[in-house]
């Protein structure tokens, strides 16, 4: 099928479509285990994925007419999203900054990598662990250090109490427990 109908493009302008956004000036801010699993995913998708398709191609490429065979096209289209995804993963790579938050273990003061533990207005007790924006992961209690909510706690210790403005008003954080990993 011509280009022309298809909505595919060969840039590389698309590679951080939906990819958390760094601040400008900023470093790529990573925990050890964060940066370990990224490049191994980029090592699964360079090692394995990718010669795994590359083969399919060739495959459906050699039983001809490749207008209309469907192992062809889905192969070429899978070989298209794992070469944008290396080439993210390479720039997020390239840039990254690991922080080891051992570092700070034994601290009361909240910096990168700190697990908190803080109440809120409404008497809840939330726990959540400051990572990087390639890391977060909201329903497992891990939050940007980019976020509202981290940027409020940073460099604050047990006992303070933080505002935080959100959309719906005023909250005030509560600063019970500090830790970071051993």
């Amino acid at each position: 099928m011509n280009k022309a109908f298809v909505k595919e493009t060969d840039s590389d302008d698309d590679d951080d479509v939906g990819a958390p956004v760094i601040p400008v000036g900023t470093k790529n801010y990573m925990t050890p285990e964060g940066h370990q699993r990224m490049k191994e995913e980029f090592l699964h998708l360079m090692d394995v994925d990718r010669p795994e398709v590359v083969n399919i191609v060739h495959w459906a490429a050699s039983n001809g007419d490749r207008s209309e065979n469907g192992d062809y096209i889905y192969g070429k289209r899978r070989l298209r999203e794992i070469d944008r995804r290396i080439r993210f993963l390479t720039k997020r790579l390239d840039i990254a900054e690991v922080v080891d938050p051992r570092v700070h273990h034994g601290s009361d003061q909240i910096f990168f990598g700190a697990t908190i533990v803080y109440e809120n207005l409404q008497g809840e007790e939330v726990t959540v662990t400051i990572v990087g924006v390639d890391e977060f992961d909201p329903l497992h209690g891990k939050i940007s250090w980019i976020s509202p909510v981290a940027r409020a706690l940073t460099k604050n210790r047990i006992g303070d109490t933080v505002i935080l403005k959100t959309p719906s008003g005023i909250d005030e954080l509560t600063i019970l427990d500090v830790t970071y990993p051993e």
